[in-house]
């Protein structure tokens, strides 16, 4: 099959940056469904996008589609003509519709009888005459929340397209897409190389942009040039680079061509806390700090130059004039805000929404400082500290510094409260109540700020299911499947054994003024525990596992956590087999078992060894498995109970549970409800598989 690679490129001027990689991958997905949707063979997509292409590589693409062998079956034989055999009407509609004579159609043999075929070989598409829709379509379907017009041109797109090359092996493919027709015309750098760059063959694409269009068009590549541009330069100045990956990213996509260049700023302003001069570095200028080598901040910073300048100097000099603004914004809001305790700020919450039916962030520090304290006493730790941090948890909303850098919310209030002479652990919690802030994230380290942490947490799930918008589907406007898995990872991985159900109901009382939050919590507690089945799944805890132990319906994540770890023990033994298909027989047996089962086993009714030895068992292991329950030892409580095998198995293949004695039969129902529910206080075993 003739075949050849295919370059797409799309010049636009400059795309988003945050948006580029998701808007050049789903491109190339869009193409690749494409030329599968139409059957045109390839071997792989390459994928490349700079700030002012997107381009496509298509590995071997064939010149067509296969040929096809179409088969249209029609009428049957016997249908087909009459005993002249004169075609039907069934016959000659059906070779009419195929475009032949009845004399042209075939006959097949089938072991229903004969019927009437026509066969052809379809001839495929050339890949020139279908790769335009298939390039249209994808464009069309791309994540762009807003598309713009430019000029006089009813065409849409995110940013003005101003060239296109469509490129089959030397071949121009004669397409229009965008407003533009394909041509084999590239340009390169805006500055460096902006004139016109002919591309003879797509394997030519990538090095004709970098040798000589001063366009590194791959990301990758690019990436990779920044990072270890930035880990030079910064080392150059006795440090090391701070590269946060999202904005690597970001960079990566700002630029074609990148030259790190280093530049420094007045060390007076390291007077400032840390973070607040980084998030102004990295968020509004896109650099990348420096540090030591104790992660303390230098006054220096890389910037990524999207040009190499003959005087990287004067590049350098106007970073800096740049930067200083910024930082001396950072350093007044610094001082301004410590002219106003937090707790002064208190009054001030009063005026900021929380949520509309929920109320104000005022009325939400106050319900959170309930539970707070209610959690505090139930784990024996500081109530004053507890009410304390939760009552000025959303103080520092109200300092300027946050106003301008948002993602400093908690860590400007851990400083502003150790200015303010606060408690160590109070300011600690006051950053830590947003942790885990992301899937991974580090967990609370002071109990204060764990106990702050799960009380804002099941505020906000539950205040949001009381007034009925939890999450439906994808939508999760108020992450409420993050906060869930954050309260869930403090309990376990903190060891924090508290009760899911009695701490809603505290917060359900705090809620009650602003909703029915007690008629919620059943489902805020189901939906918890199922997001409990994705952190065990993260684990390897296999599906069966967690569903023995969903079944009991725990409330406390620790002891869930206990119970997981034991089942998942007990179902490596030899025994695990057996007995999980011993519960699952008795799981039935007692299902259909009408009116009231015995509580007690009548000793004197046993008549068969087997029942009697199991009965025995039973009996010797009941009280030691129960102590070690009751002390939440799920793992030893199973393993004793590994040694029912057994007298379980001798029991099931000797005896006749569903005896004509009612008294025997009701008598053997219950010695199997009492080994039932034995394995109930840790999990359904019957579950297994």
């Amino acid at each position: 099959m003739n075949t050849a690679d295919l370059l797409i490129e799309l010049g636009t001027e400059e795309l988003p940056p945050k948006a580029l990689t998701r808007l050049s991958n789903a491109f190339g997905k869009g193409v690749e469904e494409g030329l599968k949707q139409a059957n045109i063979p390839f071997e792989k997509i390459q994928v490349y996008s700079a700030p002012r292409r997107l381009a496509i590589i298509v590995k071997s693409l064939a010149a067509s589609q296969p040929d096809q062998d179409v088969e249209k079956r029609g009428p049957a034989v016997q249908a087909a003509f009459d005993e002249a055999g004169c075609p039907s009407k069934a016959a000659e509609g059906f070779a009419r519709g195929c475009g032949v004579k009845v004399d042209e159609l075939e006959t097949i043999e089938t072991d229903k009888g004969a019927w009437l075929v026509f066969r052809k070989l379809e001839k495929g598409q050339s890949t020139a005459a279908l790769i335009g829709e298939i390039i249209n379509q994808s464009l069309a379907s791309l994540p762009i929340p807003k598309r713009m017009r430019w000029g006089g041109s009813d065409v849409e797109f995110v940013r003005p397209v101003h060239w296109l090359i469509v490129l089959h092996g030397e071949q121009v493919v004669d397409v229009n897409v965008l407003g533009q027709q394909a041509a084999n015309k590239t340009y390169g750098h805006r500055f460096h190389h902006p004139q016109a760059i002919e591309i003879k063959h797509a394997d030519e694409y990538v090095g004709a942009l970098k040798n000589t269009g001063y366009v590194i068009v791959d990301p990758a590549e690019r990436q990779a040039i920044i990072k270890k541009q930035a880990i030079a330069a910064a080392d150059a100045l006795g440090g090391f680079a701070l590269i946060d990956d999202d904005l690597l990213t970001e960079v990566t996509s700002l630029v074609e061509w990148p030259v790190a260049v280093a530049g420094d700023f007045d060390p007076q302003f390291l007077e400032v806390p840390a973070e607040a001069l980084i998030s102004s570095m990295q968020d509004h200028q896109k650099y990348f700090p420096v540090i030591d080598n104790k992660e303390e901040l230098l006054p220096h910073f890389i910037t990524i130059s999207n040009i190499d300048s003959k005087d990287m100097s004067q590049v350098k000099a106007g970073n800096e004039r740049v930067i200083s603004p910024r930082l001396s914004d950072a350093v007044f809001f610094w001082t301004q805000d410590r002219k106003i305790k937090l707790e002064d700020r208190i009054a001030s919450l009063e005026s900021v929404v929380f949520q509309k039916k929920l109320g104000t962030l005022a009325e939400k520090s106050k319900r959170v400082a309930v539970v707070a304290k209610a959690i505090a006493e139930k784990l024996g730790a500081d109530v004053e500290n507890a009410e304390r941090a939760a009552l000025l948890s959303k103080c520092d909303l109200m300092t300027e510094m946050v106003f301008e850098f948002t993602d400093l919310q908690g860590i400007m209030g851990r400083y502003y409260a150790a200015l303010d002479g606060e408690h160590e652990d109070v300011a600690a919690a006051l950053d830590e109540q947003y942790m885990p802030r992301f899937a991974g994230d580090e967990l609370p380290s002071s109990v204060t700020g764990q106990i702050v942490s799960v009380s804002d947490k099941l505020d906000t799930i539950l205040g949001i299911f009381a007034i009925g918008q939890k999450p439906t589907g994808e939508k999760d406007p108020f992450a409420l499947r993050r906060a869930t898995l954050g309260v869930l990872r403090i309990m376990i991985e903190k060891n924090l054994d508290l009760d899911l159900q009695q701490l809603l109901e505290i917060a359900a009382q705090a809620l009650n003024e602003k909703a029915d939050a007690n008629a919620a919590i059943s489902d805020v507690i189901k939906f918890m525990l199922e997001r409990l089945r994705a952190f065990f799944a993260d684990k390897d805890i296999s599906a069966d596992i967690f569903d023995a132990v969903l079944v009991c319906q725990p409330t406390r994540p620790v002891d869930f956590s206990r119970r997981i770890e034991a089942v998942n023990v007990f179902k490596a033994l030899p025994e695990a087999e057996s007995l999980a298909a011993a519960n699952k027989r008795i799981s039935n047996i007692l299902k259909k078992v009408e009116g009231e089962i015995l509580t007690q086993v009548n000793e004197s009714l046993l008549q068969e060894k087997a029942e009697k030895e199991l009965y025995s068992q039973v009996s010797d292991l009941t009280a030691e498995v129960n102590a070690w329950f009751a002390s939440g030892d799920y793992q030893s409580a199973l393993t004793k109970l590994s040694a029912l095998k057994n007298p379980v198995d001798q029991f099931f293949d000797d005896v006749m549970v569903m005896a004509d004695d009612a008294a025997l039969k009701n008598n053997r129902i219950a010695l199997l409800k009492q080994i039932s529910d034995l394995f109930l206080q840790a999990a359904d075993l019957s579950r297994l598989q």
